[in-house]
């Protein structure tokens, strides 16, 4: 399952930029965080799930040395060559090349002479990781178009971790594996369980009558901009000061036992320790999480979605006002759980509903948050499959 409309449009776009139909086309969705927040690069782990929502990658040889990229949805382009490592001076184009420069240095596939045209369906700025679909999508087209096969000439894995590597260095944010995971192996109706010690996914069957909704209050963001790579600061020093107090090693934010960690967090810096505790928290909620779904219990895994949101106010304090409204207003209206989605401070939220109750809790919703200066706009989330050639 995939977008068959923005792929649509991106393809004609690229034959009315370039006068060619694309040879290779790829495809990857953005993602709905569900619980886990800020555990990836904790090493800790997720729940989260590939959405009905993505961009579109298109490539076609070109008669001119150089990879020519064009941005369908405000026609921007940029040539560049996959061997520099200069940063370009666009916000969404050194997501590209970067993907191209790390197959180049890290793997040995060099790509160059080809057009591109990419085109998404994710709201920028919404929290759904349109970056990292970007990302994925253009690895895959890449790597394609060379006639490598994903999976045995370069594993999945690798896929996620180059894209991972181009959004730290080339876009500037230390983001974990969360984003490019959840776009490479998402589930058709299903969520994807992401451990991020060793980099292995499970996916995890929702019941029959469960839904998401994606509210976006549209307030936008960067992760680059925000607080994000201090707040990952905060957790590495966390970890660091709590091994130093206890007899095993503490690596990672993962390793401390939650009994420890709520003895010791007063004897750490002050700081650190409350950004960790939403943190810990968030790692023992997935974990639970696993067994609440497999009992069918989705009252109390949503509880723990509330409680997700909480410590993200509270204690990690990446929450803004406007995702703050409309998790309350999604509580009142009666849907089972709530909680902001992605890294925070701004973007969307992820709203988990019984499906008969889906129109009825986005109108309250919608109604609530229109009282209080808000203007929300609310998607049916569909789980779905991750990144695939298309063509």
């Amino acid at each position: 399952m995939y977008d068959e409309k923005v792929v649509a449009e991106a393809q004609a776009i690229h034959k009315e930029v370039y006068g060619v139909e694309p040879t290779t086309v790829s495809y990857a969705p953005g993602r709905i965080e569900v619980l886990g927040n800020h555990t990836d690069y904790n090493a800790g782990t997720t729940f989260s799930c590939a959405i009905n929502y993505g961009h579109c990658f298109c490539i076609s040889k070109s008669d001119k040395p150089g990879i020519h990229v064009t941005a369908g949805d405000v026609r921007e382009s940029y040539e560049f060559s996959a061997t520099c490592d200069e940063k370009i001076d666009s916000y969404w184009a050194n997501y590209v090349k970067g993907n191209f420069y790390y197959l180049a240095k890290d793997h040995g596939i060099l790509v160059d002479g080809i057009n591109c045209t990419f085109l998404g369906s994710i709201p920028m700025g919404a929290g759904l990781s349109s970056s990292a679909a970007l990302e994925v999508a253009t690895t895959f087209a890449a790597l394609t178009y060379a006639g490598k096969e994903i999976g045995k000439d370069i594993t999945k894995k690798d896929i996620g971790i180059l894209a991972q590597k181009c959004e730290n260095i080339f876009a500037g944010c230390s983001c974990g594996l969360l984003d490019q995971f959840s776009s490479i192996f998402g589930v058709h109706h299903g969520l994807i369980h992401s451990d991020f010690r060793s980099l292995e996914t499970y996916p995890v069957k929702l019941p029959d009558d469960a839904m998401f909704l994606m509210i976006n209050p549209h307030i936008k963001h960067k992760l680059a901009d925000s607080p994000y790579n201090a707040r990952r600061q905060s957790c590495e020093k966390a970890a660091a000061e709590l091994n130093a107090l206890v007899d095993y090693d503490v690596a990672a934010l993962r390793d401390i036992k939650f009994e420890d960690f709520e003895a010791l967090k007063g004897k750490i810096d002050a700081e650190a320790a409350k950004r960790a505790t939403h943190v810990v928290w968030e790692i023992h909620r997935v974990e639970d999480g696993v067994k609440l779904l497999a009992d069918g219990k989705i009252e109390a895994f949503g509880q723990y979605m509330f409680d997700s949101h909480g410590t993200s106010r509270t204690a990690f304090e990446n929450s803004s006002d406007g995702q703050d409204i409309v998790v309350d207003a999604a509580k009142e209206a009666g849907a089972l759980g709530a909680r902001l989605s992605g890294g925070g401070w701004g973007g969307s939220v992820c709203a988990l509903v019984k499906a008969d109750d889906a129109d009825r809790i986005s109108e309250q919703v919608i109604a609530t948050c229109k009282a209080q200066g808000l203007e929300p706009t609310i998607e049916k989330i569909v789980p779905s499959q991750g990144a695939q050639i298309i063509k």
